[in-house]
């Protein structure tokens, strides 16, 4: 959906996170929610976020349903949330119908996968690339190849066609001069027969007998021509036939048992697929159970009632008994009430089972893309098992064609035979009988007669041999010319299948170079001592995907810093600085957000947890994201909020 810039977006909430209403009007530009931690903010994001279409909101603790409205210019667009269980169910009419471009660049919360993907040091190629959908782009691969195939095959029976035109303008040639040459011994001989029909006295009823008796042999001659023709096309069919009989039979003998049949592939397919699934709602579960411990802990959660072996509920507010806030409940003395068992454990505890929950998803992740892969081999191998099958069966269909084609073909040559030899016989009875009768000369007419008939049939041949040669000259010459439409359209399909080919490699170089250009911008405008450079390096490393080895590439991610005496040095994302490593990820995702062209999907830009770093590099950091999209919000701290210039949007209280 291309966007056109709004004037101002209206949000109301009721039931999301930590709110039960709240209506905020966001001009265009940059507005900022300024306040302290647990005063709705990232509350509002959420429901700002689903509004838009993210899945990655919670419904209040103490209500079964929730809604968000989002009115951007004229249009309204609508979200639900409903409890069902121990899950949420989202419906509505929201701006987004699929979110995975938004939720992993534009909506830049905490726990936003880009920027968690770099704070751990995770490969960013795989997050960069998860929106393209690799397998249509295989598949179109595969169709321009095809297309290419056919189209080369024509162009070379072409080739051939247009090899074969001088030999056939030369047979052409010689089949004119050859008709030349017999209308010219025709014409000698009717001379020929008109002076002997002028020497010959005969009486006008033994003439015209003479010349029925010839004209009955010249009959006789014609017919066995046509049959004797007719014969030598049934054998060369005959021929024709039996040679395609010899490569059907050995087509289908070298045919070999598959091992293993398209039915069980697909048998295995369903099994793969119903794992994947599982897969997927596994992750999707792990994903909403770290996202909720972690608002847990960043003390953005709603208000929950926990209870305690010993005492009842918790406080109201969800807090154990160390402080009056979730904040404090989670942070005092390192100490908090655990909201799933009630029991008190160590903070850290907590942060360490989020940690295991975050590799077990990365892990997850690994083994989807894994069965991804293993059931696209297994559905080209049964393809191609089908495809073998489907060319047996026309193997054996035309088999049976051709058996019934040669029994008919074999029965016309055994009815022409008879015939042509009835044919001749009659010829010789129609000759004797022209021989027998009785007039001066009529030995030599005879045999003009007899030769003018021979002319005659040899004159026909040839004609309709020139006009068969002029046909398939014609034909080849309009091919031909067919052959520069067809160089044209395969060059076209050529650079389609290397546009296909290559757009892969061009979005990951255009991810990398924008990255590198965006951090070398920032880096420069934050001004971190000692950090000269954060780049991501582009390369290719062999993996094993399921039983074959494949060439996939890596984003790996360099820190250059420099030493007090100005040497450089190469450093690894762990020794980064909080604020070091949260401008990194942000601007990780400000890269996607550019590469994917995600404005023209959703013209938002959501900045949220951004404590670590410091009030005048967050201005900064801001002022540079804000020309990127129609509206950015960010939620700050009231003394980061201080730090930002007057003309922005401040929203000082969500309700």
């Amino acid at each position: 959906m291309v966007q056109t810039s709004q004037s101002v977006v209206r949000v109301d909430v009721r039931n999301v996170g930590g709110i039960d209403e709240a209506s905020v009007t966001l001009p265009e530009g940059v507005s900022v929610l300024a306040g302290r931690n647990a005063t709705n903010r990232t509350s509002f994001l959420q429901a700002l976020m689903a509004g838009l279409g993210s899945r990655r909101s919670s419904l209040k603790g103490d209500a079964d349903e929730g809604a968000v409205t989002l009115e951007v210019g004229d249009e309204t667009y609508t979200r639900t949330l409903t409890r069902r269980g121990d899950s949420v169910a989202f419906g509505g009419d929201p701006y987004l119908d699929d979110p995975e471009l938004a939720d992993l660049f534009a909506f830049l919360l905490e726990n936003n996968e880009a920027r968690r993907a770099v704070a751990r040091g995770d490969d960013l190629q795989e997050i960069i690339m998860r929106p393209i959908d690799t397998d249509s782009i295989d598949a179109e691969i595969r169709e321009c190849k095809q297309e290419r195939s056919e189209i080369e095959s024509e162009i070379d029976r072409l080739d051939g066609l247009e090899r074969d035109l001088p030999e056939l303008e030369a047979e052409l040639r010689e089949k004119r001069s050859a008709l030349d040459d017999a209308e010219a011994e025709l014409e000698a001989v009717r001379e020929e027969l008109n002076d002997l029909d002028a020497g010959v006295e005969e009486s006008r009823t033994r003439k015209r007998e003479l010349e029925e008796a010839f004209q009955r042999v010249r009959d006789a001659r014609s017919e066995l021509d046509d049959l004797e023709f007719d014969l030598e096309t049934e054998r060369s069919t005959l021929t024709e036939l039996k040679a395609e009989r010899d490569e059907l039979r050995q087509t289908i003998e070298s045919a070999q048992e598959p091992e293993e049949s398209p039915d069980q592939l697909a048998g295995r397919v369903d099994e793969l697929r119903r794992r994947q699934r599982s897969l997927d709602d596994a992750i999707n579960e792990l994903g909403s159970v770290i996202n909720f411990n972690e608002d847990m802990l960043d003390g953005s959660a709603p208000a929950i009632d926990v209870g305690r072996s010993g005492d009842g509920a918790a406080d109201a507010d969800g807090a154990s008994r160390a402080g009056d806030s979730p904040t404090d409940a989670l942070t005092g003395d390192d100490r908090t009430t655990c909201w799933t068992c009630g029991s008190e454990v160590e903070t850290e505890q907590i942060e360490t089972t989020l940690d295991r929950l975050r590799d077990l998803r990365s892990e997850r992740l690994d083994e989807r893309s894994e069965l991804r892969s293993e059931i696209q081999e297994l559905t080209d191998r049964q393809s191609a098992l089908r495809e073998a099958e489907r060319e047996v069966e026309r193997a054996e269909e035309r088999l049976d064609t051709v058996h019934s084609e040669i029994e008919a073909t074999e029965s016309r040559i055994a009815d022409l035979e008879p015939r042509i030899e009835s044919k001749e016989s009659d010829i010789e009875e129609l000759e004797a009988e022209a021989e027998s009768i009785d007039v001066d000369g009529h030995n030599e007419a005879l045999e003009r007669h007899r030769e003018a008939n021979e002319i005659e049939l040899r004159i026909g041949r040839l004609e309709d041999e020139i006009e068969e040669i002029e046909a398939q000259i014609d034909e080849r010459e309009e091919a031909i010319e067919r052959r520069e439409d067809l160089e044209a359209e395969r060059e076209a399909v050529a650079d389609r299948l290397t546009e296909l080919r290559t757009r892969v490699d061009r979005l990951e170089e255009s991810a990398v170079e924008e990255f590198n250009e965006h951090m070398a911008t920032v880096l420069d405008i934050l001004e971190y001592e000692n950090l000269d450079r954060i780049w991501i390096e582009r390369r290719e490393t062999d993996v094993r995907e399921g039983r074959q080895k494949v060439t996939q590439t890596r984003f790996d991610l360099h820190i250059v810093r420099s030493s007090p005496d100005g040497a450089a040095y190469e450093d690894t994302v762990d020794h980064l600085s909080e604020s070091e490593r949260e401008v990194t990820g942000l601007v990780f995702a400000l890269a996607g957000y550019l590469v994917h062209d995600v404005h023209e999907t959703v013209p938002f830009i959501i900045l949220d947890s951004l404590e670590a770093i410091d009030s005048d590099r967050i201005a900064r950091v801001v002022d540079y994201f804000r020309d990127h999209a129609d509206y950015l919000v960010a939620a700050l701290l009231p003394e980061d909020a201080a730090a930002l210039p007057d003309e922005y949007a401040y929203v000082e209280q969500i309700e």
